[in-house]
């Protein structure tokens, strides 16, 4: 049998402009962003073009592979459960904020596509939350062409 929830996630389109910092001064990301020839201007010139759509726990989106969505539960444990308490701190805000109020409007993460792969450019802990909550939590998926 399974069991209902009644919290929910209202994922909402996210501001490009709130993510420059992921772009120019995430470690993680900068190989994949040079592999691909990724600048913030084709970003920022591509991101209307993006929707929202479903992301199921998984290391890829549809047939696409995602870098550094960190599905896995032993991912979780590396990069948020163990993570310093700062970064910690803000998932624990918001799975507060969903307990109490039952549901929580949320920018969606954003995913990047480009030569036939993805990055999770940001959201981790969005992402997380949502599927430590059973649910299916949506994304901006920006095609940069």
């Amino acid at each position: 049998m399974i069991s209902p929830s009644t919290l929910t996630i209202d994922w909402l389109k996210p501001d490009i402009e709130e993510e420059r910092w992921e772009f120019f001064n995430h470690p993680a990301k900068q190989e994949w962003y040079q592999s691909h020839a990724v600048t913030w201007e084709r970003i920022v010139s591509r991101f209307e073009c993006g929707a929202l759509v479903s992301y199921p726990r998984a290391a890829t989106i549809g047939e696409i592979s995602v870098a550094l969505s960190y599905h896995r539960y032993d991912e979780y444990q590396t990069y948020l459960a163990r993570a310093k308490r700062g970064y910690r701190k803000n998932y624990s805000r918001m799975e507060d904020a969903l307990q109490s109020a039952g549901s929580l409007a949320l920018k969606a993460p954003i995913i990047l596509l480009s030569g036939g792969e993805g990055v999770l450019l940001s959201g981790y802990r969005r992402l997380c939350l949502g599927w430590n909550y059973g649910m299916i939590p949506c994304v901006w998926l920006v095609p940069l062409g």
